[in-house]
């Protein structure tokens, strides 16, 4: 029988620490910050956005980042906001390029957070395990690439759950910030555009349509690079059963 030692119980305690602050500041926010982190919000304080931009750029956009990084990092409401809000004080490039880094330094910051906490134990677990949880793992592990791509592409995938997901599975770091960098990127560039034309529909007292996301010129590009980031795994699967 293992002895646990006060040291080893605090080493447990800071490694968990993290985590735990995210979950809870995630609570509390849930609770507090969204009608703050709103459209309503921003249409509201626009002018004063845009001042504030005209006369210190440069510190607009590092704390434009920095608060999306926080949005993102403690699963905040707001991240769409977010993104809006970059191509509505941006424009479309470089407010692409502010929102992809800071939703992958905040997605990175909290898979670390996960797996520091929770990850490596959880993970190790999984890899001694048998039977149908060793081969989804094991599933999971032959196509990496594949599957963080995907669980980034498919609308339909929670922005929180894609970035914790990897981190019970044991993913190294720097393809996870690849994938993720490189994954959210379609869907962040069409709301920084929407984001970019809020001019007008603020003259026009409308909301944006966020609905865009699943109009056919746009989803079918996103389900093509889906379908070819799902390639690997079935042409893996064909060749398994073809015994190649």
């Amino acid at each position: 029988m293992t002895v646990e030692t006060g040291s080893t119980r605090g080493q447990a305690i800071l490694r968990k620490l993290p985590i735990v602050v995210i979950a809870v500041v995630a609570m509390l926010g849930a609770f507090t910050l969204r009608e703050y982190l709103s459209f309503d919000a921003l249409r509201d304080n626009r002018e004063a956005l845009l001042d504030f931009r005209d006369r210190n750029c440069l510190l607009t956009v590092l704390v434009f980042m920095g608060l999306y990084t926080l949005i993102v990092t403690f699963s905040l409401p707001g991240a769409t906001i977010s993104t809006l809000t970059g191509g509505f004080l941006f424009g479309v490039f470089p407010g692409a390029v502010f929102n992809i880094v800071s939703a992958t330094i905040g997605a990175t910051l909290l898979f670390l957070a996960a797996r520091r906490g929770l990850g490596d134990r959880l993970g190790a677990k999984l890899e001694g395990s048998e039977g149908m949880v060793k081969r989804i793992k094991d599933g999971i592990d032959e196509n990496q690439w594949s599957m963080l791509f995907l669980i980034r592409l498919i609308p339909a995938v929670p922005f929180f759950v894609a970035n914790l997901v990897p981190a019970f599975v044991q993913v190294p770091t720097w393809r996870y910030v690849v994938t993720t960098f490189f994954g959210i990127m379609p869907a962040a560039v069409v709301f920084t555009s929407v984001g970019a034309g809020l001019g007008e529909v603020f003259e026009r007292g409308e909301t944006p349509d966020l609905g865009i996301l699943f109009e056919p010129h746009i989803l079918f590009p996103i389900l093509g690079l889906c379908a070819l980031a799902a390639l690997p795994m079935v042409l893996k699967a064909i060749r398994g059963r073809k015994g190649i």
